[in-house]
């Protein structure tokens, strides 16, 4: 995502890997539509986008009652993932502190400064967790927490990165992950493009080379984190934590800090959001199943934190998750 005077560009993923496109975004209908359909994703993005998606709708009035139309229908575009929330919440307090003839000007920098501080926030959070790897891993990684997913070198892959410049990493193996392909398509696309050794699984492989292989560790992001650590990602990873669990592979969690939402006690609170069945029963636009038939498209599912290892944050690791350290490590609830 970059600016472009007063608009906004956006990295197409959904033409990714074989093409790549930006879309010019110039208001918040716009930004909120590429968010629904998946044109950017990721949770830390979506913070970054939905705030800038705010700030477009400035452009066109500086209204309260504008600004909050435009607040709501950000927030319904995607709502498991709370960096979303997390973004509108920083863009309305800016707005009620500078009401006036810029105020559009001000919020433009304000997301700025959101995105500045989400790349320094995945430097640290890579860097943390790095320092759990050991030399010579093989890890086994979910959907996309790349650069692709946030505004700097990502969470889960940016630990990879890392990691992989230390000489840590001699395989990665990153699940398809459909029926949205982020694994495939963009996650192999962001290691291939940095000669990191890596390998392509499709979902269901990834227990099974658990039992026959030695993995070192399973990598995943998350798009909103409960009190007691729980944690809710791309529909698949909570099978990958039990399998994990069952071969005694840790299984780390890497999320800043605005993915935690301490309002929420555990993981059955958080919404899970359910997309078009049709999604599930094509592949690249072709049918694959019988006619008529049906299907279920939870795109997340809560991983619970006792299958977790620990959760790689921007201000520290959480090990073993639980309500008390994340308190001690985030401190007071956002």
């Amino acid at each position: 995502m970059r600016r472009a005077g007063r608009f906004v560009e956006v990295l197409d993923q959904l033409a990714l890997p074989h093409r790549v496109v930006y879309r010019r975004c110039g208001s918040s209908e716009e930004m909120a539509g590429l968010i629904r359909r998946m044109v950017l994703r990721g949770a830390p993005l979506i913070g970054v986008a939905a705030a800038y998606g705010y700030a477009l709708a400035a452009k066109r009035s500086s209204s309260p009652k504008t600004l909050e139309k435009a607040a709501e229908r950000l927030l319904a575009s995607r709502p498991t993932a709370v960096n979303l929330s997390w973004g509108i919440d920083r863009m309305r307090a800016t707005a009620s502190a500078h009401r006036g003839p810029r105020l559009f000007e001000r919020l433009m920098a304000e997301a700025d400064r959101i995105r500045a501080e989400d790349v320094a926030v995945n430097t640290r959070l890579a860097a943390h967790g790095a320092k759990l790897l050991k030399k010579n891993s093989t890890v086994i990684t979910h959907c996309n927490a790349g650069f692709l997913a946030t505004a700097g070198v990502g969470t889960a892959v940016g630990v990879v990165r890392y990691a992989f410049r230390e000489g840590k990493i001699r395989n990665v193996y990153a699940d398809e992950t459909r029926p949205y392909l982020q694994g495939s398509r963009l996650t192999m696309w962001e290691l291939m493009g940095d000669k990191i050794p890596c390998a392509l699984l499709t979902d269901s492989m990834a227990a099974h080379i658990m039992k026959t292989e030695r993995i070192d560790a399973v990598l995943v992001g998350a798009d909103r984190i409960a009190a007691n650590a729980d944690a809710a990602n791309k529909i698949g990873t909570y099978g990958l934590a039990l399998a994990a669990r069952a071969h005694r592979v840790p299984f780390y969690v890497v999320a800043p800090s605005s993915t935690f939402d301490l309002t929420i006690p555990d993981g059955d609170s958080i919404p899970i959001e359910e997309r078009d069945p049709g999604e599930v029963l094509t592949l690249a636009g072709r049918s694959i199943a019988p006619k008529g038939a049906r299907a279920r498209h939870p795109a997340f599912d809560v991983t619970p934190a006792r299958l977790i290892t620990a959760i790689v944050t921007e201000k520290g690791v959480i090990r073993p998750p639980s309500a008390s350290r994340v308190r001690a490590v985030l401190g007071k609830p956002r």
